[in-house]
């Protein structure tokens, strides 16, 4: 059975940084391209980042891009995401999701499995 389990989640001052973890356990981890997402109340999921496992390349969304880092390291089977200079529009549950696949990485329909989420609230 395959599980995702995110972490690092807090309530966090306007400016400040975060690191998420994500532990996957019931696939072979370095084969799985691995993203996160967030979804905020009365707002759909959004894509936040991601991370092939063929080459290792990363996507952002642009909301993101130069404050976030996504990495992984296959040997603790764990995907994380670097949070700085965060805003109070970042306030959202993120989750962690893997795929098969290696492109095509914005797209949530293209995800096997699904973590349940970490809170993040950032305070103005």
């Amino acid at each position: 059975q395959v599980h995702l389990l995110e972490s690092g989640g807090r309530l966090v001052q306007t400016g400040g940084s975060l690191r998420l973890s994500c532990t996957v356990s019931g696939l072979r981890f370095r084969l799985y391209s691995m993203a996160w997402f967030r979804r905020t109340q009365g707002n759909g999921r959004e894509f936040v980042a991601g991370i092939s496992y063929r080459d290792g390349s990363r996507k952002y969304s642009d909301s993101v891009k130069g404050r976030f880092t996504i990495s992984r390291d296959n040997e603790k089977n764990t995907v994380f995401l670097q949070m700085d200079s965060l805003k109070p529009e970042d306030t959202a549950l993120y989750s962690c999701a893997s795929t098969g696949r290696y492109n095509d990485l914005p797209s949530a329909h293209i995800y096997d499995y699904w973590g349940q989420g970490t809170q993040v609230t950032v305070s103005p």
